[in-house]
């Protein structure tokens, strides 16, 4: 968890990355070098989407970079490669992605979980390749599953076998919530291209672990996610007063709001839980020059 000041979150929260060159000005001091970026927005979230390991596997010595500047409490959710999710027989890919999981060791507890993110084509004919996987995984609270097909979220026995599958295994099934997303006009390129490219599928909200893992994809429009946010609100509460730690990444279009997103769902749930720090200032936003 987070250490804000001398005080810890019970929950995780982060952005879809940390190297978005945008956030100079707002998250970031405008002067602020690619390689700094790590651990100032490490300063102020505890854990991060890994995408970069979903296109491409980084080097040894990337990953002892990595190890060097997050701190202990920081939580690093790893894809596994595209080439391991997307790419034909699970099984087949085993060797793969043990040797993934190898690589990412020197970030010990830092890679909390796992995520096999799957294509939309992933259906309910291979449940028992992704059995056969998880089980020759060190998978028990270390793996999350993200599905798109539209049999795994019918209320039939596809979506049943999936979950009783998953909460077998104690791997957690990935909650993406995109209606604030597709609530939008496509009035702008970076709309069209969000919603050209993210799935538009039923919430849902499992908890099949002690760390549920949610992904918000918002709207432009901060305020505009208010109605959306308000139930995951209302839902982290209930998970952190049960004794669970879980995990919420927030994005917006093109992402360059996703970190002042991620600060208005904390201080909304500060309104829940008033105990709870403050996370970090961010840069101050750089001023704009009046015309002359």
């Amino acid at each position: 968890m987070i250490c804000t000041s001398d005080r810890m979150l019970p929950y995780y929260i982060g952005c879809p990355s940390w190297s978005d060159a945008a956030w100079r000005g707002s998250l970031y001091p405008m002067s602020t070098r690619t390689a700094e970026f790590l651990s100032r927005y490490a300063n102020v979230f505890n854990a991060v989407e890994g995408n970069t390991t979903f296109y491409a596997e980084p080097s040894a010595e990337t990953v002892r970079r990595w190890a060097e500047l997050m701190p202990l409490h920081f939580r690093f959710c790893v894809k596994f490669p595209r080439d391991i999710s997307h790419d034909g027989d699970l099984r087949e890919r085993l060797h793969q992605a043990q040797s993934f999981m190898q690589l990412m060791a020197p970030l010990g507890e830092r890679v909390m979980p796992y995520w096999l993110q799957f294509p939309s084509g992933f259906g309910p004919q291979r449940l028992g390749e992704l059995a056969d996987f998880l089980d020759a995984l060190p998978s028990s609270g270390r793996i999350a599953v993200e599905v798109r097909h539209d049999e795994f979220f019918s209320k039939g026995w596809a979506e049943r076998e999936l979950n009783g599958l998953l909460f077998e295994r104690n791997v957690e099934r990935i909650g993406l919530d995109s209606r604030a997303l597709f609530s939008s006009e496509p009035t702008t390129a970076a709309i069209r291209d969000a919603q050209a490219k993210k799935p538009r599928v039923p919430v849902r909200v499992p908890a099949f672990t002690q760390s549920p893992q949610i992904r918000f994809i918002g709207r432009l429009e901060l305020e505009a996610n208010d109605f959306y946010l308000g139930p995951w609100v209302d839902k982290f509460a209930e998970w952190i007063g049960e004794g669970r730690t879980p995990y919420i990444f927030l994005h917006t279009p093109d992402n360059r709001q996703a970190p002042e997103l991620a600060m208005r769902f904390h201080a909304q749930l500060q309104t829940r839980l008033p105990e709870l720090p403050s996370l970090s200032i961010m840069a101050e936003p750089v001023e704009q020059l009046g015309l002359l």
